[in-house]
């Protein structure tokens, strides 16, 4: 099978269109035809070795895994020995990062636990957006507490979780604010942003304004400069960021916990409700994904040049 395959950490230049062995799925797992594929934050940071807490988890070196992709959305061509949810031709969708990524690819296998049958009038990919971008929005905003009327910050509206958030903020009638770059600002009103901030030119923790909740998918800020920016009994929610930012988090967040503020990291959580509950939304026109563009596989390399540009809006897909 063809897969877009790196050996070494670095830039796009790195991917290479290979002939590869097609995997065999274990008795747990299904064997995937996949026929869309995006690209995530946690894609780039493992192409490139962003961090160490990168390469820790990814092979301090070198990649463990060297087919990288997690949402996926395909077609079963054969199931594990136990696996008793899916059968072959089934059209199923779900989010690989717990199993060893390896969606841009021709096939894939994944354990039968983290995927979902895709709505047959759901496009393979609108339904590869949302796996990880659909439940960390969904997720990170039930955990700030989300209700009706609420004034709500996203930072890092402009790209998969964020075209999320913003609208499932705007079913509450909350007040939104969208922080990302200029270019994004259309894409983001359209979907139901009231206020826009160009993080180049302004910084959110500074201008003197409080939310209600602030979810954080780039996590560039202290948590200090965050915390002063949630008015009193208000929640932050971080589903991302800068690995100095994440170590804040997991030693100070429960001090900063203190009081009438909270501030939390959102563990994405696999369910199969909350796949079934965005994929409804969607096909019933309630959630519109946002694709910026999709590549062919054998352009992935320049699909991960456009996506490290930062300004595509939503989602970049891969299409096999």
């Amino acid at each position: 099978m063809k897969a877009a395959v790196y050996t070494r950490y670095r830039s796009p230049d790195e991917l290479q269109l290979q002939d590869v062995e097609k995997p065999t799925p274990k008795e747990n797992e299904v064997l995937i035809k996949v026929c869309a594929a995006c690209i995530n934050s946690w894609d780039w940071d493992l192409l490139v070795g962003s961090n160490f807490l990168v390469r820790l988890l990814g092979g301090m070196f070198k990649p463990k895994n060297k087919i990288l992709g997690c949402d996926v959305a395909g077609i079963v061509e054969s199931v594990g020995s136990k696996v008793t949810q899916f059968q072959s031709g089934d059209e199923v969708f779900g989010d690989l990062s717990g199993d060893r990524f390896g969606c841009f690819a021709e096939y894939v296998c994944g354990r039968e636990k983290h995927l979902a049958k895709k709505p047959l009038n759901l496009s393979f990919e609108e339904a590869c957006t949302i796996p990880q971008a659909g439940l960390l929005a969904l997720q990170g905003l039930r955990l700030g507490g989300l209700k009706s009327g609420m004034s709500v910050l996203i930072n890092g509206a402009g790209g998969g979780v964020g075209m999320f958030a913003i609208q499932l903020a705007k079913s509450y009638s909350a007040e939104i604010t969208a922080v990302d770059r200029n270019e994004k600002f259309e894409m983001m009103r359209s979907l139901g942003a009231h206020h826009t901030i160009d993080y180049r030119k302004e910084n959110f923790t500074k201008n003197g304004k409080q939310y209600d909740l602030i979810l954080d998918n780039i996590a560039t800020h202290s948590l200090f400069a965050c915390r002063r920016s949630l008015a009193t009994g208000g929640n932050y929610v971080m589903t991302g960021g800068k690995t100095s930012i994440i170590f804040q988090m997991v030693f100070l967040g429960k001090l900063l916990s203190k009081g009438s503020k909270r501030i939390r990291l959102v563990g994405l959580q696999y369910s199969p409700k909350d796949l079934a509950y965005m994929a409804d939304r969607v096909t019933s026109g309630k959630l519109k994904p946002i694709i910026d563009k999709s590549f062919p596989l054998s352009q992935t390399a320049e699909a991960f040049r456009h996506f490290g540009k930062g300004d595509y809006n939503g989602k970049v897909v891969i299409r096999v």
